[in-house]
């Protein structure tokens, strides 16, 4: 295997393949835990918890129902993940060059730059997925390709600070862990060993990103859900949305998220750090 230059165009395409491993298995993985924190979302109360709601729906739906959504989420994420692993770090490289510095800043601005077009492939994707999953029983979807992108500018306003933390905390944490609590520079340290800081900083950095992006993730479960399909503009559908639920409805399921995340993001670093040990590339940050 011929060795990939850091920075090349081979280097970021590598990066947005391992961003498609690292998501759409991950993503689709926890779909049990996302189709209760969906469900509660947009019905409040229907479980009195995690393991009782996938038990309930095991018992009333079958089986297989607690992976509801699986294709869409599947490809969906597998494409957001490439945007957004491979459009961050050639993000991170080029405003690196611009400004003559790489920092918190340059984290910052790489990573929105890298969601703001990679949500552009997930929302129709997001809207099949939320509305296979909170309307019940599925078989009642009116039309499951109308309105694909009418959930985008609330999925920016989740995924876009999601993945800011997401990024930036990851960067910093990695840092943090090598400087302050380990002995040794980070290359003294095997790969696997690496990769397991990895995983530590993407577990931690995931709690930070369900916390701050949790309201407008609940506002993307109603928006797209069936029965809170509402004439007018989507402002118009955020603002009636609201009067409803309140500030405190804009945290239902965030004890389910936070756990669905901070999972989901722990092994996301993992993957996408180990793929790219395995095709000789440095793992992330530091």
């Amino acid at each position: 295997m011929s060795k990939i230059e850091l920075n090349s165009p081979a280097y970021f395409t590598s990066c947005a393949i391992g961003g498609f491993l690292a998501c759409a298995p991950t993503h689709s993985g926890i779909l049990p835990l996302d189709l209760v924190k969906c469900r509660l979302q947009v019905q409040p109360g229907l479980y009195s918890g995690l393991f009782p709601g996938i038990k309930t729906i095991i018992k009333n739906e079958g089986l297989f129902k607690i992976f509801a959504g699986f294709k869409p989420t599947f490809i969906g994420y597998g494409l957001q993940g490439s945007g957004k692993y491979g459009f961050y770090e050639l993000f991170k490289f080029k405003y690196s060059e611009f400004f003559g510095y790489s920092n918190t800043f340059i984290y910052i601005l790489a990573s929105a730059s890298a969601e703001f077009l990679a949500d552009l492939m997930l929302c129709p994707f997001e809207s099949m997925k939320v509305k296979i999953q909170t309307t019940i029983p599925p078989n009642q979807i009116s039309n499951l390709y109308s309105g694909l992108y009418s959930g985008l500018v609330p999925l920016w306003f989740r995924q876009i600070p999601y993945t800011c933390v997401k990024f930036t905390s990851f960067e910093k944490i990695v840092e943090l862990i090598y400087s302050n609590f380990l002995t040794k520079p980070k290359t003294d340290y095997s790969k696997l060993q690496q990769t397991g800081v990895s995983f530590l900083g993407g577990y931690i950095a995931g709690i930070f990103c369900a916390v701050c992006s949790h309201p407008a993730d609940v506002m993307v479960s109603l928006i797209n859900n069936q029965s809170n399909k509402q004439k007018g503009s989507m402002i118009d559908n955020v603002k009636t949305i609201y009067s409803k639920i309140g500030f405190k409805g804009l945290w239902n399921g965030l004890p389910v998220r936070i756990v669905m995340i901070g999972t989901l993001t722990g092994f996301q670093w993992l993957i996408y750090d180990s793929f790219k040990v395995s095709i000789g590339l440095p793992t992330t940050g530091a």
